[in-house]
């Protein structure tokens, strides 16, 4: 069915291989394998990661169905606590912005990307999906452009205003660090956001609140 995987990535809760054939796609495909976690009981080990798998699955399911541009699923194995999704063929955004940091990013048209970002962002939350890790290294590019948003490990379904504003938050903390001078990239980002999703006004304002709790944690240290 599959060739030998090769392992690509490892996070605190699962390590990412990439197949080169997988069933009848010539491609390959991603395989995400959530692994044991030795200090919990095993029942309840299994319990928590057939639950995680079964959530980041009927996300980007939910997504997709949506019109978002995520990676399809071709297979769920609650078993192995596995799923096999596409490979997408491109660059992250955050290697995009690296590359271009040295120029001020001059080299590049940042606008249609921003407005497919909160585009894309509007889709997800309109559906009341929370990503929980958005970062430049989750966002990608295809070939064509579109940009695919990936890795919804700690995606989880919730319609509170806050936990919108949190996951927006977290994109925005991830740019100012990671990426110097992109405040303008980033407003762009929230503005196409803002014009996407007529319910966004009040994940504004929470916006705002959590905004000031994080620079007051900063002052505080």
């Amino acid at each position: 069915m599959t060739t030998e995987p090769i392992c690509i990535k490892q996070g605190a809760e699962a390590r990412v291989y990439e197949l080169s054939t997988f069933l009848t796609i010539k491609e390959g495909c991603i395989a995400k394998e959530r692994f044991k976690k030795t200090y919990r009981h095993p029942d309840l080990d299994r319990q928590l990661t057939a639950r995680r798998v079964t959530q980041e699955a009927r996300c980007l399911y939910r997504c997709n169905k949506a019109g978002m541009d995520t990676p399809a699923v071709y297979l769920v194995d609650i078993q192995k606590a596995t799923i096999y999704m596409e490979k997408i063929v491109g660059t992250t955004f955050k290697r995009l912005l690296l590359d271009n940091q040295h120029n001020q990013y001059s080299d590049l048209d940042l606008a249609p990307i921003a407005d497919k970002i909160g585009k894309a962002l509007a889709k997800m939350h309109s559906i009341d999906i929370i990503h929980g890790d958005l970062t430049t290294s989750n966002m990608m590019l295809r070939e064509n452009g579109s940009v695919v948003t990936i890795d919804f490990g700690l995606s989880y379904g919730s319609s509170m205003p806050e936990d919108k504003a949190v996951d927006l938050y977290v994109l925005e903390r991830a740019f100012s660090s990671t990426h110097p001078s992109t405040e303008q990239l980033f407003a762009n980002i929230l503005a196409s956001y803002i014009k996407h999703y007529k319910q966004s006004k009040p994940i504004m304002s929470k916006l705002e609140e959590v905004r000031l709790r994080g620079r007051k944690r900063t002052m505080i240290g």
